[in-house]
C-alpha cells in the first residue's frame, strides 16, 4: 500500500461553511467547533470549500479564511485536509490550488469545470495545468449532475499517470466508472455519494467524502471501520440504518439545504444559507425531523457527539 493509499483512505467530512445568522460572515467559532466534533468522532479528515461548503458564494478572503482555519485546527486534531480549490477558470483553479499548498493542506479537491462544458481534451488540459502548477496532491471530482460534464475513463486513465493526481471523488451516481477506475488506475477512489459508500467499498473504493458525517460522524466512521475490519455484516447493518437519511439529505433539496436544516434540528445550527440557496419548505423540515427521530432512537450514543467537545 502506497502513502497515498493510506492518506486518502477512510471518512472525510465535506464541511458546511457556518455563517452568521445574517449571512454576512463566516462563523469561525462554529467552524472550529464543527472540526473538533469530527475529530472526536473518528473521521480521517475534513474537506472545506466544497459543494457542501457553498464554495461558489465565498469571497476570496473567505475562501482563504476557511482553508487556513481548517488546516490549522485539523493539524492540532490529527485530521487530514483536502481543500476545495476547483473553478471553471483554469487560472483561478491554479490560484486556489496554490493557496491550499500555502495553507498546508494535504491535497486539493478539483471539480470538473462547470457551465463551460469542456470536451475531454479540455478536461485533460485543465487538470494537467493544475497538476503541473505546484507539488500538491490532487483529488479529482467527477460530478456530472452539477457540472454538466463527466470525465471519461480514458481521460481518468491519462490523468492518473501524473504523479500529483492521486485520487478521485466519484459522484457519478453508479458503480460502472468506479469499477473501471479501480481496475485500470492506481487512484484512490472515494465515494461522493453517502448511499454508495458501502457498494463502492465492495469493489475497491477506499473511502468517502461524506455529507452525512457532518450530522452523524460517529456512525459513518463506524461503518467504515467495520469495512476495514472485514466485518461486512456489521457494515451492512449500519449502511441500512443510515440509508434513509443519507438519501434524503441529497434528494429533498439541493445540498447543503437539507443538511443545514437537519443540523439546526439537532441543536447544531450553522447559520443561514446564502442566496441563491433558499431555506427548505416545511415539508422538508418535517421529513427531516422524522428521519432524525428514527436515527437517534436507534443510535442514542451517536446523537450528541458535540457534547464531548468543549466549546
Amino acid at each position: 500500500m502506497s502513502d497515498h493509499d493510506t492518506i486518502f483512505r477512510g471518512v472525510f467530512t465535506a464541511l458546511v461553511t457556518p455563517f452568521t445568522q445574517d449571512g454576512a460572515k463566516v462563523d469561525v467559532k462554529r467552524l472550529k467547533d464543527n472540526i473538533r466534533v469530527q475529530s472526536v468522532a473518528g473521521v480521517k479528515g475534513v474537506v472545506p470549500c466544497g459543494t457542501t461548503g457553498e464554495s461558489p458564494t465565498l469571497s476570496e478572503d473567505e475562501h482563504r479564511l476557511m482553508v487556513e482555519t481548517t488546516t490549522e485546527l485539523a493539524r492540532e486534531n490529527d485530521l487530514k485536509v483536502i481543500a476545495g480549490a476547483g473553478a471553471n477558470d483554469t487560472k483561478h483553479a491554479i490560484q486556489l490550488h496554490r493557496l491550499a499548498l500555502e495553507a498546508g493542506a494535504d491535497a486539493s479537491l478539483q471539480v470538473n469545470p462547470y457551465y463551460n462544458k469542456p470536451s475531454q481534451a479540455g478536461l485533460y488540459g485543465h487538470f494537467m495545468a493544475i497538476a503541473d502548477s505546484c507539488d500538491l496532491p490532487i483529488v479529482l471530482y467527477n460530478i456530472p449532475g452539477r457540472t454538466g460534464v463527466c470525465q471519461s475513463i480514458e481521460t481518468i486513465v491519462k490523468l492518473a499517470q501524473h504523479p500529483n493526481i492521486v485520487a478521485i471523488k466519484d459522484a457519478t451516481g453508479g458503480l460502472d466508472l468506479v469499477n473501471q477506475t479501480v481496475s485500470r488506475t492506481d487512484l484512490a477512489v472515494l465515494s461522493g455519494d453517502d448511499p454508495l459508500t458501502l457498494p463502492m467499498a465492495s469493489i475497491g473504493g477506499q473511502g468517502v467524502i461524506s455529507v452525512l458525517s457532518n450530522l452523524l460522524p460517529g456512525r459513518v466512521a463506524a461503518m467504515w471501520h467495520a469495512i476495514e475490519q472485514n466485518e461486512w455484516t456489521k457494515a451492512r447493518a449500519i449502511h441500512q440504518e443510515l440509508y434513509p437519511i443519507a438519501t434524503n439529505l441529497l434528494s429533498l433539496d439541493s445540498n447543503p439545504v437539507p443538511l443545514k436544516a437537519a443540523l439546526a434540528l439537532e441543536g447544531k445550527d450553522t447559520g443561514t444559507l446564502r442566496l441563491p440557496l433558499a431555506p427548505p419548505s416545511e415539508h422538508v423540515i418535517e421529513t427531516l425531523r422524522i428521519l432524525l427521530k428514527t436515527s437517534n432512537t436507534k443510535n442514542p450514543e451517536a446523537r450528541n457527539v458535540v457534547g464531548q467537545v468543549s466549546s
